[in-house]
């Protein structure tokens, strides 16, 4: 059984700053304004060492179980009265994250805008041998650049970053969501192309602290995230979407993808796109979860994972217990079976009740010093392709695609718990496959029913592998498919916020800052305003 390492003192801990020691990597490349001739292989460096993809207390503690995690039920907190009001002061870290350096993200807007002026600076042979980093770096801007498009709509791009690109300070013009999303995917389509065609460096698989230089890594990360946007549109402009996403998947040797030809027994280290942690990193994300997010969220295991004796369910949860006297001794008595807390508890409920419910696994995601960022994994690639062929193709290549999606999924979150040897844990063994087979050809997780309950299941395992690491895809997923069905409480919410947004409000210092240009979108800057690809 797995040790579970929780004690109360961790229940009161503060939320405190995080203002550590700058990494030696942060300090040399992290911040543009402190170098006075940056190298493009440094800067890509920085780009790279992003606090908003690695697995990292602020991100996880004060976004993505705060806000995306909530809106989607990836992550459960106290159900107070403000549960579905957004944070301004996060939700302005986390833009600022975006556009500048300095804060708890790497700034990618800013350090590749750098990296644009440095480039031009550079001789014609030296262009041609650092290419590859630059557009390496425009697959890494494109992809969070997606997120801030699904999280607010229209952003400010083609002109963000003037400082670092001409020296002259002007405020950036917002442009439309729709436009940058059909920029995104047609620069992604000419940047798989590249990596699928052309070679290395030394320098690039230096600086490459994601994929070591991998080419056709980095071919599959373009076209999988290409993949990503192009069905994330496809509800609204379904003829675009299907005839791009056919051509990749009906020709998978010039558009190669995240886990194509991977088995079920796959190595996610080797094949999926994981931001891995530096090695001089300590860090966990107890704290991150212990200050309220860590018990296990309703939907997820009553309502799709307990039904289907998922074997998935001990690696994301621990049963938890109570501490009981025997004999005059503290003994910790487990609970019998595992289930989550109801998502109607009240805030007093769940203190009172919590320690009789399961919670997220100490192993696999609490003292986990070695979790990896999660870009993109084969179970997510396979669960598109899923959607794709059974809305456009053949319902048994969905289904194997989707029987893939599922099992590769159990082989991740136990990847995910075995990379936390030692400690005193006790690393949980991964299934046989007569139980993965039992819960692939003879649950209610299995692919069976009409079409619509197809994709019915397609969008609920989808949303589920995602889980709270991936909060903002699942907030993206909930919203562009209407699943899964979740119920939201709204007794006793703020007026006004009694049920979640579908987008968040634009910071304020942003409407303060840049009002000129706020103005032209002010009008779309409700929290109820539909992202353009929801239908």
């Amino acid at each position: 059984m797995k040790k579970l390492i929780i004690k109360a003192s961790f229940l009161l801990i503060a939320i405190t700053a995080v203002v550590g020691c700058k990494k030696d990597l942060e300090e040399k490349f992290n911040n543009p304004e402190k170098v006075l001739d940056p190298s493009l292989t440094g800067l890509f460096t920085g780009m790279l060492n992003n606090d908003r993809v690695a697995a990292k207390y602020w991100n996880v503690r004060t976004f993505l179980t705060q806000m995306p995690g909530v809106y989607a039920q990836t992550s459960y907190i106290a159900n107070g009265n403000t549960i579905y009001q957004q944070s301004d002061g996060y939700s302005q870290q986390y833009w600022d994250d975006f556009y500048s350096t300095g804060g708890n993200g790497s700034g990618v807007m800013a350090q590749y805008r750098t990296m644009e002026t440095k480039y031009k600076t550079l001789s014609a042979d030296d262009q041609a041998s650092q290419k590859v980093i630059m557009q390496a770096a425009k697959v890494v801007l494109i992809e969070q650049a997606a997120k801030m498009v699904d999280l607010w709509g229209d952003i400010p791009y083609s002109a963000a970053g003037s400082l670092n690109v001409d020296n002259t300070i002007k405020n950036p013009k917002y442009d439309e969501q729709k436009a940058l999303y059909t920029s995104f995917i047609a620069d992604l389509n000419d940047l798989g192309k590249y990596f699928n065609t052309n070679t290395t460096t030394a320098a690039f698989s230096k600086s490459d602290i994601l994929l070591k230089g991998n080419m056709n890594m980095w071919a599959r990360y373009a076209n999988s995230l290409r993949l990503r946007l192009l069905m994330r549109i496809s509800k609204t402009d379904e003829s675009t979407a299907r005839t791009a996403i056919l051509q990749m998947l009906n020709d998978e040797s010039s558009f190669p993808l995240v886990g194509s030809g991977a088995s079920a027994l796959y190595n996610p280290g080797a094949t999926d796109i994981l931001l891995t942690p530096l090695t001089n990193s300590s860090s966990d994300l107890r704290d991150a979860f212990f200050e309220g997010s860590w018990y296990a969220t309703d939907y997820a295991l009553n309502s799709v994972m307990l039904p289907a004796n998922d074997p998935r369910i001990p690696v994301i949860y621990d049963k938890y217990g109570r501490t009981v006297k025997i004999n005059n001794k503290d003994v910790f008595v487990p609970n019998a079976n595992y289930r989550a807390m109801p998502i109607t508890f009240t805030t007093a409920e769940q203190e009172s009740n919590f320690p009789d419910y399961a919670v997220l696994d100490s192993a696999t995601f609490l003292f986990n010093q070695k979790l990896p960022g999660i870009i993109i994994t084969a179970s997510e690639v396979n669960f598109i392709k899923a959607e794709a062929f059974e809305r456009w193709g053949s319902t048994t290549d969905a289904k194997t695609a989707y029987d893939n999606a599922l099992r590769q999924s159990v082989t991740f979150y136990h990847y995910l718990n075995n990379l936390n040897q030692g400690g005193g844990f006790k690393n949980v063994t991964a299934p046989t496959d007569s139980v993965v087979t039992a819960w692939v050809d003879a649950s209610t997780a299995t692919y069976t029913g009409s079409s619509a309950a197809k994709l019915t299941l397609i969008y609920n395992q989808k949303w589920l592998h995602y889980g709270v690491l991936q909060s903002t895809e699942a907030w993206s997923e909930y919203r562009r498919t209407g699943f899964p069905v979740l119920t939201f409480p709204s007794t006793g919410k703020l007026s006004g916020f009694d049920t979640p947004p579908t987008r968040l409000i634009y910071p304020a210092k942003e409407k303060t800052l840049n009002s000129e240009n706020y103005q032209a979108v002010a009008s779309k800057d409700t929290r109820k305003t539909k992202i353009f690809w929801m239908p």
